[in-house]
């Protein structure tokens, strides 16, 4: 087979693969569409040992309800059960997802409204189709079409993105800076040691804080970022900013927020303008 007939059968595939996909889910039996969805809430918190792994998350008991029986389940997540709780306190609401009749193969999830619709893998076959076609456009027409094709979902997306990330960053920084600040503490540093394909072993180091707002909420939660010599930091006493409405954004400096919101706008524009001149470069070339 040719490379022409390897990107039609591409794009033939990944065409199939989409139709059957939303078609599932418009009838409405999806594994996503047949998952239950709940709510729970955080009964109690127990500080992670110092020197464990954070592979494990921060020790929680949860309680939720199985809205098809009514059976209340207190659960915790001491095994593999789902995303990994790394901010929690005492009534702090969590999601919780399962399979129809099996609450107790539950799952912790940070976003329930994440592929609620089993539409995330047609979603990205129509992304493969999508770069297909680009291509073929690219091989039959001349390469100002994968310039088209490249620029024109790049500029639209990063446009459309720009203004709400925009939005987004200015609330949380107006958030963390709301309240004064509150004195918190190192209460353990945790450790994972790992070892890639060239025998290489690399160690890191992951904080654990404690701090209780103003509010009077404990928080427990992983300090990835921010904190010097994480490694040396176990008993620390630090300084957080926190957003009032949900504990788990928080921060050790705001002025490093600061910048990072620059930073981050800075991008998002250059990207704009990549994609709108590839845009153009792509269309003056095709019109000559």
């Amino acid at each position: 087979m040719s490379w022409h007939e390897y990107l039609v059968l591409w794009c033939a595939v990944s065409g199939t693969w989409a139709l059957l996909g939303y078609g599932l889910s418009l009838a409405g039996v999806t594994r996503a569409q047949r998952t239950v969805r709940v709510v729970g809430r955080i009964e109690r918190v127990r500080e992670p040992r110092h020197g464990s792994s954070q592979k494990d998350g921060i020790p929680v008991v949860v309680s939720f309800q199985d809205p098809s029986t009514g059976q209340e389940l207190t659960v915790t997540n001491d095994a593999d059960h789902g995303d990994r709780i790394t901010a929690a306190w005492t009534g702090r609401e969590i999601g919780i997802r399962y399979r129809r009749g099996r609450p107790h193969a539950y799952r912790f999830t940070t976003d329930l409204s994440a592929n609620r619709h089993g539409r995330a893998w047609p979603d990205f076959a129509v992304f493969l189709l999508y770069v297909g076609l680009v291509v073929l456009a690219a091989i039959d027409w001349g390469w100002p079409w994968a310039l088209l094709g490249f620029g024109v979902p790049w500029t639209a997306s990063v446009a459309l993105y720009l203004p709400q990330s925009a939005r987004t960053t200015r609330r949380r920084i107006d958030a963390l800076a709301s309240r004064p600040p509150v004195q918190g503490r190192v209460v353990a540093v945790l450790t994972d040691t790992s070892t890639d394909n060239e025998g290489y072993t690399s160690t890191s180091h992951t904080p654990i804080i404690t701090f209780t707002t103003h509010e009077g909420t404990t928080v427990t939660a992983y300090c990835p970022d921010g904190l010097p010599d994480p490694t040396n930091s176990y008993g620390r006493d630090v300084t957080i900013h926190y957003t009032p409405e949900n504990p788990a954004l928080f921060t050790l400096n705001l002025a490093s927020e600061q910048r990072s919101r620059t930073s981050d706008i800075v991008f998002s524009v250059l990207s704009l303008v990549i994609g709108a001149t590839t845009f153009a470069v792509g269309a003056v070339a095709v019109a000559l």
